[in-house]
């Protein structure tokens, strides 16, 4: 039997590894980014590495640093990406919404226009999307509309922007609503 104050002395190096040592915060949240592939420079600072530079709103940067004054128009802009799937609501609930009644100037039913008309199909438009996998809700609100005379051409003036920006052609309808203090188009 051992004497309850015998005390062993086992001499050499400590044996910690680096995976049983707690790591900072930091150096983990640097692993997880250079692990995903972005670069991290001496500084500290993360970079997203070589990634494409398509729809970065690269165009659109570009023209608003070059034509910033402060006369620039001050735009809010809500974006949600909605799935669709089968315990979704559809579409048309949504467009439904859009064209409810008194959302207009005159509290008339709102009219879904698009790049051509200004009275598009709903269902049409429905019955097209119909395959896709998601679609994209934009709530765009200049702050000057109440002065604007004409929110459609506002809208399909910055849609054909989106399009040149991305690269690709765009299938959208939007409503104009004034029964808020802040008129806004719904994409």
């Amino acid at each position: 039997m051992a004497d309850e104050r015998e005390l062993r002395i086992r001499p050499g190096r400590i044996r910690t590894n680096r995976d049983q040592a707690v790591r900072p915060f930091i150096a983990q949240a640097l692993a997880a980014a250079k692990k995903a592939g972005g670069s991290i420079s001496r500084t500290g600072q993360i970079s997203p590495g070589n990634r494409s530079r398509f729809g970065r709103g690269r165009i659109a940067n570009i023209q608003a640093n070059r034509l910033l004054t402060g006369r620039s128009r001050v735009t809010v802009i809500k974006t949600r990406v909605v799935r669709h799937s089968a315990r979704g609501v559809p579409l048309t609930a949504h467009l439904s919404y859009l064209q409810r009644e008194g959302v207009t100037r005159d509290g008339e039913k709102a009219r879904m226009f698009s790049p051509e008309t200004d009275d598009t199909s709903v269902k049409v438009f429905a019955e097209r999307c119909d395959g896709d996998r998601h679609h994209f809700r934009f709530i765009v609100s200049p702050e000057d509309a109440p002065e604007m005379s004409d929110l459609r051409s506002f809208a399909r003036d910055l849609m054909r922007h989106m399009e040149k920006d991305l690269g690709t052609k765009l299938d959208w309808v939007a409503a104009d609503h004034w029964n808020t203090d802040n008129p806004h188009i719904h994409v």
